[in-house]
């Protein structure tokens, strides 16, 4: 039988997932990470749950083994980072999880753009945020502030479950 998108979002909108939070920088702290707080809150608010969260230093070693670690273990069905999505030179997340990943979802850094579009202006185009799939795992790269955190949880989040389900049927 051939199910069609809302038939694919019914079956998978009750799904709870469990969630890895990585916040990449070398500055903040858990009392000062309000992109990880943010992200956070509107998991739990959709009723997943928090299995993992960590601060990684912006070392593109540290956050491949970090990812890795949590690709290759049970802890998590989705890894959310934020920060290290921009174009410095340092800003090394979308890198190491593009290189991670096995499917990219473009739709999401997609539209993200757009609506950041909306509310930056044309700086929105510097930024590379994205989801991919890899191990059955959807991993998201958000950039490192809470504004962009909150619009970007705002895309996610009603397709979360069937992300999930997609990745792993």
């Amino acid at each position: 039988m051939h199910m069609g998108y809302e038939e694919h979002r019914r079956r998978s909108a009750s799904k709870k997932v469990r969630c890895a939070v990585l916040t990449v920088s070398d500055t903040r702290t858990e009392d000062t990470d309000e992109s990880g707080k943010a992200i956070i809150e509107e998991l739990r608010r959709g009723g997943n749950t928090i299995s993992h969260y960590e601060i990684v230093r912006n070392d593109r070693e540290a956050i491949r083994r970090t990812i890795c670690r949590l690709l290759e273990g049970g802890v998590a069905e989705a890894i959310f980072t934020t920060g290290g999505t921009g174009i410095g030179r340092h800003d090394f997340t979308a890198d190491v999880a593009g290189e991670l990943m096995e499917k990219v979802l473009d739709g999401f850094g997609e539209v993200f753009r757009a609506l950041s579009y909306k509310e930056i202006g044309s700086g929105a185009i510097m930024s590379r945020a994205t989801l991919g799939v890899a191990k059955g795992k959807a991993l998201v790269c958000m950039p490192g502030s809470r504004s962009a955190v909150v619009l970007a949880m705002k895309i996610l989040m009603p397709e979360l479950g069937h992300i999930i389900w997609e990745a792993n049927r």
